[in-house]
This record gives structure tokens, sequence and C-alpha cells, in this order.
């Protein structure tokens, strides 16, 4: 018997599988793709409506956070955040700039939208950790050196800074070498290392160069510290100088590894 055929082995294949599955009219792709586009831009539009033509998301209010010696009033004024204008276009970065630049006793300042109403400005002030008298007021300068606000009346318990540089010499040539600015961030530094116990009772500290730095303490004891230097061994040699001579009025710890104490 002779075998099937070609032709037949696929009419049975096609039997078998069964008839092709229906196209989807190209109709229906189409209508389903323009729907769909419909409803991306309807969702898209409403918002954008949402956020800058309704009135669910505009500024309402500012709050301050983190204000110590300036009022919340003062940092609102300078932020001049544009109430009623929609939250989402007020620029953050704009407002940031405007309060560091008309205060600069804010060291730095986070502006925040609350939705849906709000901006927030968290602020972190400088602290003055020297002041520079002169005429009667007080010019504050905080651990990076920056002399960020005068004040009429001085802070309590921070030590006047006495910039004293000679005009010849080697002190001089130090000042012109450093600068007053290097100088006093020098100085910064020596009041950050000096033991707490000493800077609780300093009231000066004396620059004349980057290498003659001195304290003066409240009982009118004072301190060659030197440099800035060797700060931590400074301290340290400090701390055991005084526990040992007790009644002595000078200190030089200039060189740690060779203090000195004497009564005058």
């Amino acid at each position: 018997m002779a075998g099937t055929t070609t032709a037949e082995r696929g009419q049975r294949q096609q039997e078998s599988s069964g008839p092709p599955p229906p196209r989807r009219p190209r109709a229906l792709r189409l209508r389903t793709i323009i729907i769909l586009t419909v409803a991306l831009a309807l969702v898209t539009g409403g918002g954008v409506w949402v956020l800058y033509g309704s009135q669910w998301a505009r500024v309402e209010r500012v709050s301050v956070t983190g204000a110590r010696d300036l009022t919340p009033e003062q940092i609102t004024e300078a932020a001049d955040v544009p109430l009623g204008a929609p939250l989402i276009s007020v620029d953050t970065d704009a407002v940031a700039a405007r309060l560091r630049g008309k205060l600069p006793r804010i060291d730095t300042v986070d502006v925040v939208r609350a939705w849906p109403h709000g901006i927030s400005l968290k602020v972190t002030e400088r602290t003055a950790v020297l002041l520079i008298e002169n005429d009667g007021k007080f010019t504050e300068v905080d651990d990076e050196g920056v002399r960020f606000a005068t004040v009429s009346k001085a802070p309590k318990g921070v030590p006047l800074l006495e910039l004293t540089v000679a005009r010849s010499g080697s002190a001089a040539a130090s000042a012109r070498r450093f600068g007053e600015g290097r100088l006093m961030r020098e100085a910064v530094r020596v009041t950050d290392s000096v033991p707490a116990a000493v800077a609780r009772t300093t009231r000066l500290v004396k620059v004349r160069s980057y290498d003659d730095i001195s304290l003066e303490l409240a009982d009118r004891r004072t301190i060659a510290w030197g440099s800035a230097e060797q700060g931590a061994a400074k301290a340290r040699t400090l701390t055991a100088l005084m526990k040992a001579e007790p009644d002595a009025r000078h200190f030089d710890v200039s060189v740690p590894t060779a203090p000195a104490a004497s009564a005058s």
C-alpha cells in the first residue's frame, strides 16, 4: 500500500492543530492606542494644572526652625518667598542664596517644600568663638574665621581677639606672608585646642605673628602658645603644667616638649 502523500500529511496537521486564530482588527488596535494616548494627556495635563494652575498647591505659609539670635520675621523677610505662587515654582536654591547673602549670621539653610501649602526654612546660625572690638562694638568671628556680625554688646564667655602685628622684623614678615585673615584663622585654631577649663576663663587672644599667639585669662594669668600647630600636645602639657605649678602666673607651652612656668 502506498504511503500518504505530502498534501495529505499537511491536511492532517492542519486538522489536528485547528483553525488559525482570528486576527485582531487593526481598527480596534488603533482605537486602543488613541484612548490610551488621550488618557495619558488628560492625566499629565491634570497634574500640571494641579501644580501650576489650581489653588490647591500654592504657597500660603513660611515656617522657620533653628533660629537663635535672628527672629523668624527677619528670616522670612530676607527669604522673600512669593506667597500665593505655585509651590512647585519656588526656586529653593535662590531662596537659600538670598538668606545667606542678606543674613551672614546664617551658616547653613535647608529650604524644603512642605506640601501642599508651605515652605520650611531650616537654618543653622554661626556661633562666635572670638570677638574683635572696634569703637565700642564687637565683630563676631566664627570657628572658620568668618566675620559674620557686629553687635553692640559682647556675647558672654567669648574672648576678644587682638591682632598686634609688628611693623618690622620677623613678625612683620610673617604678617605679610600669611595675611590678617590667615592669622585670624590660626587664632581660632588655638581657641579650639586649649583645654576646656582654660577656654572658659580665656578673655583675650593676642596674635603678633603666625608663631606668636598668646592667651590672657580672666585672673590675668598668661599663656604663651606659639603657633596653632601641635595643639593637642600643647593642651596636654598646659594641663599638667598648671597642676604642677598652681601659683604660676605665666605659662609657656610654645614648645610642648620644653614647657616653662614663672611667677611673673
